[in-house]
């Protein structure tokens, strides 16, 4: 057994990188009056692993967020000394809901790993966590899987994989690798009451790692996908109210009107009983299964309806409400607005359409956001800049306009829209 992870973690560390993230922070308040600056320079580190030999990474997105310079270091391999300087990364893209971030190096034909399937991981399966934690370099720890599918939260869309070997601060981003060297999760956070690994780590699952990386490399963007189908978990009262044959399981709460689950067939009170032919035992079930699609995919259904048995092939739809879906209608030549940092859309008689609950008929939607010259607060994807100091940003042209009559050192107060709610992002000018 020894001499097999010995050789596992000769075959993996390779493929594991070392990752710089520099940026700026606000002032921890000890600090703040030594130095009397509100914003502060900030490094931090984490840990990534290249799944593509053409120099694609996979991290996590608190890693890099907020980044302005983000650098690799490579682990030793073949020719490459185990010094070799750092190469400056790019983010290609990022997924805050599933914490994932994809970066692209240039460094020729590199080691990488396979992603497994998650799918198929068992609890007690030994597995082993590479990464760089609290900055010691090319550290491997070993455990088992304590669980195959933890939601941390009722509401939390994500789940995990949960285990038991040592994660500490700079795993983040690292690979957990099966006996096979096939990477099943993304080493993310712990759960601690003292602050230091307790054997209770959690790991973003390879199969959402995949989708992510995919969509990301293709469109830089993550599509979140839905079928028009609201489920819940069945109870025994649920069951006793509405004589249903079972008193668990997933009943279909809800069908939107038209939308790609009533145009197959389902209807209102149908049991869901399957999701491409696996078992459904309750909602969230379904819906990290509907989560997992690509909007290319078409999922086969099973329901069950007085007494019969039936089988729908459903397609996956972007969700309607994902703020990622403006990314596709920008180009950086005539969107970018680059004092913010931002690529940005006028309202439109379409995009207002999009936007059923506008405050006013004008203004600017954030289709994608990143770092700009500013420190202080941030933008995000979806929101809706309305005004500046201020004044109207009626369109981009516009708000362009007036932060060019601005200088360094300034401050801006942009009004934004921001889940249906106003609220006020404050910057300042480099």
């Amino acid at each position: 057994m020894s001499a097999s992870f010995e050789a596992l973690s000769a075959r993996v560390r390779p493929a594991v990188v070392q990752i710089f993230a520099t940026g700026y922070a606000p002032t921890e308040e000890g600090e703040l009056s030594r130095t009397g600056s509100l914003i502060s320079r900030q490094r931090s580190t984490g840990s990534g692993v290249i799944i593509s030999a053409d120099g694609y990474i996979v991290t996590n997105n608190h890693v890099v967020q907020g980044a302005r310079k983000v650098e690799v270091r490579l682990a030793p391999w073949g020719s490459v000394p185990k010094m070799e300087p750092l190469l400056i990364a790019k983010v290609v893209g990022t997924d805050r809901e599933s914490d994932l971030a994809i970066l692209k190096i240039e460094h020729g034909s590199l080691p990488l790993l396979p992603l497994g399937d998650s799918n198929e991981l068992r609890q007690g399966q030994l597995v082993m966590a590479f990464g760089n934690p609290l900055g010691l370099e090319g550290s491997a720890s070993m455990g088992v899987i304590s669980s195959t599918a933890r939601q941390l939260k009722p509401d939390d869309p994500m789940v995990y994989v949960q285990t038991d070997a040592p994660i500490n601060p700079g795993n983040s981003g690292g690979p957990l690798v099966d006996a096979e060297g096939r990477v099943i999760g993304i080493n993310t956070f712990i759960l601690s009451q003292g602050g230091g690994s307790e054997g209770i780590g959690f790991a973003v699952p390879s199969n959402v790692v995949r989708g992510v990386y995919q969509q990301i490399r293709k469109d830089g963007h993550v599509h979140r996908g839905q079928i028009g189908l609201g489920v819940q978990t069945i109870n025994s009262t649920m069951a006793r109210g509405l004589k249903l044959p079972q008193d668990w399981g997933v009943i279909a709460s809800d069908v939107t009107p038209d939308g790609p689950a009533e145009k197959a067939g389902i209807k209102i009170g149908d049991i869901i009983s399957t999701l491409n032919g696996r078992r459904m035992e309750s909602a969230r079930d379904l819906e990290v299964g509907i989560r997992g699609m690509m909007l290319t995919d078409v999922v086969k259904v099973g329901v069950f309806r007085k007494g019969r048995e039936f089988t729908f092939d459903v397609p996956v739809l972007e969700r309607v409400d994902d703020p990622q879906r403006f990314a596709d209608m920008v180009n950086p030549e005539d969107n970018l607005v680059p004092k913010l940092g931002i690529l940005g859309i006028d309202i439109s008689e379409k995009l207002a359409a999009m936007l059923p609950d506008l405050r006013h008929p004008y203004g600017v939607v954030v289709a994608r956001a990143g770092s700009g010259p500013f420190s202080g607060g941030s933008l995000e994807a979806g929101d809706v800049i309305f005004e500046i100091n201020g004044v109207p940003a009626v369109n981009i042209k516009e708000l362009r306009a007036q932060l060019d009559r601005l200088k360094s050192g300034d401050a801006v107060v942009l009004q934004v829209a921001r889940r249906d709610k106003l609220i006020y992002v404050t910057l300042e000018l480099e």
